[in-house]
């Protein structure tokens, strides 16, 4: 941590839980979103002791940052919402009209705070660190942008339904966000587009211009990076690459996860795997479910 954050934290204990819970869930959602990739994410539970495919301006760090960068303000809402938080409640009203068959009600999603402060502990490392390049600190700060922006694109309309036996003659909505799995579909979608970039001066200041004169110019909604990412095929520990050996591949796809690419044309092993499975599932009134446990024989296949 650096001062700003531990002053932060300081003036805001009750919110390092939504802090640490982002921390833990970018962690897991990123793996999660990048389980059929050659680069997988798994570097990101050596934090903060990370790799250089997260510290040198990589696509993937473009990735985790704005990722990071979303998870913040998007963990303390609820926690607005649940009273946790004694600073914050429900989000305001939306200013837009409501339509003839809603009315605005519930305890929408406070993102103005969680943006906030989200954005206060995120970017500060990065504004009083004097670690790293002028051009580094510009693309991460400029990612973190990004991985908000994406988050406040996202807040939506949400309603329940009022009636008698159940019809939906009066709405209650509210606007909420979406799970992060989602936002990090988003992202992950401006991973696979995003421009590699320099920081050179352009007029009185420094400015991110694409690397390629033939490239559009740099929008607030892309992805950045600075240097190229390796292929992730093979081990090297001064690349940041775990290699894909022995990484569980798809033999029937022809995406990123099929065993071609993931293995990158070395060749799988198949073995056969026992797995246990609840079926024959029967529903019992009033209310409960019961279900046998079931055997079958599964066959994975493995990069050499």
């Amino acid at each position: 941590l650096v001062p700003d954050q531990f002053q932060m934290c300081r003036r805001n204990v009750e919110v390092m839980h939504s802090i640490v819970r982002a921390a833990r869930q970018t962690k897991n959602v990123c793996q999660k979103t990048f389980s059929d990739m050659r680069w997988n994410c798994s570097s990101i539970r050596r934090a903060p002791s990370f790799g250089p495919d997260l510290l040198k301006g990589t696509r993937e760090s473009a990735f985790v940052y704005a990722l990071a960068a979303a998870a913040a303000p998007h963990s303390i809402p609820p926690a607005c919402t649940s009273g946790e938080l004694p600073l914050c409640s429900c989000g305001s009203v939306p200013s837009e009209v409501p339509g003839p068959d809603f009315r605005w009600g519930g305890c929408g999603d406070n993102l103005r705070y969680g943006l906030q402060l989200g954005a206060a502990f995120a970017d500060s490392p990065l504004k009083s660190s004097k670690l790293g390049t002028q051009a580094l600190k510009a693309t991460n700060l400029h990612n973190n942008a990004v991985g908000r922006q994406v988050l406040s694109d996202s807040l939506d309309t949400k309603c329940k339904c009022h009636g008698v036996s159940g019809s939906c003659s009066v709405k209650t909505c509210w606007k909420g966000l979406p799970n992060l799995d989602e936002i990090a579909s988003d992202l992950k979608s401006k991973y696979l587009a995003a421009i590699k970039v320099t920081h050179r001066l352009i007029g009185p200041r420094k400015q991110l211009i694409p690397k390629e004169m033939d490239v559009r110019p740099v929008k607030e909604t892309d992805l950045v990076y600075l240097i190229n990412s390796p292929d992730y095929c093979t081990p090297n520990l001064h690349l940041g690459s775990l290699g894909t050996q022995d990484r569980q591949c798809n033999k029937t796809s022809a995406g990123s996860g099929s065993c071609n690419l993931m293995c990158c044309g070395r060749g799988y092993n198949a073995y056969t795997e026992e797995v246990v499975e609840r079926c024959h599932c029967k529903y019992h009134w009033c209310c409960y479910v019961v279900c046998k446990r079931c055997r079958r024989k599964v066959e994975r296949y493995v990069c050499k």
